[in-house]
């Protein structure tokens, strides 16, 4: 299985929104207050055009598959950015893409100079939480910043 990493495009854009919703609805998670009732899921491309900005995207046999990246969400601190956008298609599981996704993002992050990684989640995707605590992420007390997820209760900080 060949699987090419890049950075997102504007084709992308349509598969990216549909497996986002996708996961969401598969892990039953909560559609208000989350990515899936953002108006950015549609847009994912013309989102990451902000400076200090990236969207990595897996592909496998020309279709996105998955996506992670890093995102300087309003109202973090200086230094700071948020690991954002990180789902993975079903199909696809288990083979370390989502793994590699976030070496990606987390790379991209030091590259730009940051200083923390924050990110926000919900028990729903408890693999990916195990996950991010096994590369170096701490739970956190409280919200950072202002993503407009009001339905995410788990967040998260990784010091670079």
């Amino acid at each position: 299985m060949e699987i090419k990493y890049r950075k997102v495009q504007q084709q992308d854009n349509p598969l990216l929104a549909k497996m986002i919703r996708g996961v969401i609805e598969e892990f039953n998670a909560p559609r208000t207050g989350t990515v899936y009732s953002d108006a950015s899921t549609d847009t994912l491309f013309e989102l990451f055009q902000e400076p200090k900005a990236v969207l990595w995207v897996a592909e496998y046999n020309g279709e996105a598959i998955g996506c992670c990246g890093i995102f300087p969400t309003e109202g973090l601190e200086k230094g700071y950015c948020e690991l954002v956008k990180f789902y993975i298609s079903s199909s696809v599981r288990g083979k370390g893409i989502g793994k590699e996704l976030m070496v990606k993002s987390i790379a991209s992050a030091k590259e730009m100079n940051f200083t923390h990684i924050y990110l926000e989640s919900l028990p729903h995707f408890s693999k990916a939480i195990s996950m991010y605590e096994e590369s170096g992420f701490k739970i956190i007390e409280k919200q950072l910043g202002n993503s407009g997820h009001s339905s995410c209760n788990i967040w998260m900080l990784k010091e670079l």
